[in-house]
């Protein structure tokens, strides 16, 4: 058992991971915003409980171990915010502040319960995978909106960097998962892209900086 403080370490080492899995101590306290010296007496701390790999002056990586633990603590964090949205009746850019709360909550039980009266969600209200009861996450690749091309049909699946600003801009648009796009055209000069909602009789010009943060699948119509 974790206290909160662990935890959010560890979801914060998970989320900045890189492609090789490692995480500077500089990223990782200023997302924390927690001073350098703090951050290297904790990594100590979990390289004794074998959490992490830990060298002075090296990026720090998740073990095995360190993995499954923070991907735990994901899961409560997610499936609380599916809770929210789909039995509570929580807007989608309302469920992040409380989920941060009640992820640290210790009780399996709990979350195996919310999971089960879920119907055992395989993503979040913003499209992110929900991990198992063991911790393991079922990836799907999704592309960003900005990768496609003229004439494509797509959907979108998933939010990245789900902050509330940006989803009340989607709200405003009406834009949610499910929805579906026709890309009509894409700005040569600065990639903004002009997309038609399918069943809609309307179109959106989205900016380049929007495309980057839908993240999108092909589909037929």
């Amino acid at each position: 058992m974790f206290s909160s403080i662990e935890e959010n370490y560890l979801k914060a080492l998970y989320n900045l991971s890189d492609e090789e899995g490692e995480v500077s101590t500089l990223a990782l306290s200023q997302s924390l915003e927690i001073k350098m010296p703090t951050v290297n007496s904790m990594m100590k701390k979990f390289y004794t409980k074998g959490l992490v790999y830990y060298q002075s002056y090296k990026p720090i990586r998740l073990t095995e171990k360190g993995k499954k633990e923070a991907a735990l603590i994901l899961r409560k964090h997610r499936l609380t915010e599916m809770y929210l949205v789909d039995k509570m009746g929580f807007s989608w850019e309302d469920v992040h502040e409380i989920a941060e709360q009640v992820e640290h909550i210790h009780s399996e039980k709990f979350f195996n319960k919310m999971d089960e009266l879920l119907d055992y969600p395989k993503f979040d209200p913003h499209g992110s995978p929900i991990p198992d009861k063991e911790g393991n996450i079922e990836w799907v690749s999704f592309k960003k909106l900005s990768e496609y091309n003229i004439g494509d049909t797509v959907e979108l699946s998933a939010i990245i960097h789900s902050s509330k600003d940006f989803l009340k801009y989607l709200n405003s648009k009406n834009f949610n998962l499910g929805i579906k796009f026709k890309i009509k055209s894409i700005e040569e000069f600065d990639g903004s892209i002009t997309i038609s909602v399918v069943g809609q009789n309307r179109e959106e010009v989205l900016s380049n900086i929007i495309a980057e943060k839908l993240l999108v699948k092909m589909c037929s119509s």
